[in-house]
């Protein structure tokens, strides 16, 4: 089991050039890549995607890639000195008519437009991809390891709720058994305080206890739940993402026990619901992680 919230980074070096990838993702129910490339390589997004959605199935995924100029790459600083010349004698020659003062600002060459330029070296995507790809590649290795690590997290937390469920589960199905009986014994008290003859054979009194009986009855929603708490350890145990498919049982799930819910005429057995509805909700929350 994996977690979809992971982060990874890598740098890749080569003819002079650093490419840095980093690789960062949160919950999402479908699989999303969003691909930060520089403006020249916009053709590599789908190279980068594919290479992602080879390791995830769900998540935003979002791959940063820039060229790290601290290390050589990227851009250079270009330098016109025969323009600087033409600066520096118009100013010597201004210097000298107007008799301007030395150490003027107007001497430093920084300001002398055209002369010294930040030049951006032009990057082809089929000579960039190879350091790239490398990088990317080395990245979803932490950003891998880190899903997997809070995905074993996930899965024992799950577990140790699916277990508390289960209890409550079996308690809920050994409560239920008893709630028509005890309907019956507290219809016959009622009776007798009320003061009316009670007869055990009056067709009346079998017939209410009958209705009230399958009213409450939970049997098949016990069932259902029982075979949906099977199918959760089985994809629990699974290999491949089983995220949506635990986010959809845990609706089913729910559903269960909401119908037990509502036809409970047993304040235990209602208690008994809202626990197992506590720990469902808790168990919806995780799953929302999961890949």
């Amino acid at each position: 089991m994996n977690s979809m919230t992971g982060f990874g980074r890598a740098d890749a070096a080569g003819e002079g050039v650093t490419w840095c990838v980093e690789v960062s993702s949160v919950n999402r129910k479908q699989l999303e890549v969003v691909a930060g490339l520089p403006r020249e390589l916009n053709e590599l997004e789908q190279a980068v995607r594919n290479e992602v959605a080879g390791h995830c199935s769900r998540g935003r995924v979002n791959v940063h890639v820039r060229c790290d100029a601290a290390q050589g790459g990227g851009a250079r600083l270009k330098v016109d000195e025969t323009l600087a010349w033409q600066y520096a004698a118009a100013i010597q020659k201004l210097t000298e008519t107007l008799n301007l003062p030395q150490g003027n600002a107007a001497l430093d060459p920084l300001r002398w437009s055209g002369v010294i330029e930040l030049e951006r070296t032009t990057v082809e995507p089929e000579t960039a991809w190879p350091l790239i790809e490398k990088a990317l590649r080395e990245a979803l290795k932490p950003f891998i390891a880190m899903r997997a690590a809070e995905g074993a997290s996930l899965k024992r937390d799950i577990e140790t709720r699916l277990s508390k469920i289960e209890g409550l589960l079996e308690g809920i199905r050994a409560k239920a058994g008893e709630v028509p009986g005890q309907y019956r014994k507290a219809l016959m008290q009622r009776l007798q305080d009320a003061g009316l003859p009670v007869d055990l054979s009056d067709e009346r009194l079998i017939k209410e206890i009958a209705l009230f009986a399958d009213r409450c009855d939970i049997s098949e929603e016990l069932t259902r739940a029982r075979s949906h708490l099977d199918q959760f350890a089985k994809y629990l145990a699974a290999k491949e993402a089983m995220g949506r498919s635990m986010d959809f049982l845990t609706q089913e799930l729910s559903r269960e026990f909401n119908t037990m819910g509502s036809k409970a005429n047993n304040a235990e057995l209602a208690h008994l619901v809202v626990a197992a509805k506590s720990e469902i909700e808790k168990v919806r929350e995780q799953v929302q992680n999961v890949e």
